[in-house]
């Protein structure tokens, strides 16, 4: 079967393209809302004192979840 580029990292760490979409998805959208609290609190250091640095120790708790899923250790980067 061919290489398809669409499903080939999906299925390397064991998800449909539409779960990685998701994950990914998610991921993306809290980490620009994080940039913009980052931005915001650059201005007014009183506003989202800890809202990036919560967001990044969230997601890295369900990144490590997510590592240890099978299918996972065949991943090249991680």
């Amino acid at each position: 079967m061919a290489h398809n580029p669409f499903t080939h990292h999906p299925r390397e760490v064991g998800e449909s393209y539409g779960e990685h979409l998701a994950h990914a998805g998610v991921s993306g959208l809290r980490l620009v809302g994080s940039g913009i609290a980052c931005l915001i609190h650059a201005v007014f250091p009183f506003l989202f004192v800890h809202t990036a640095s919560d967001t990044v120790k969230d997601m890295h708790r369900g990144i490590a979840k997510r590592v240890d899923a099978p299918n996972w250790e065949r991943h090249p980067i991680i």
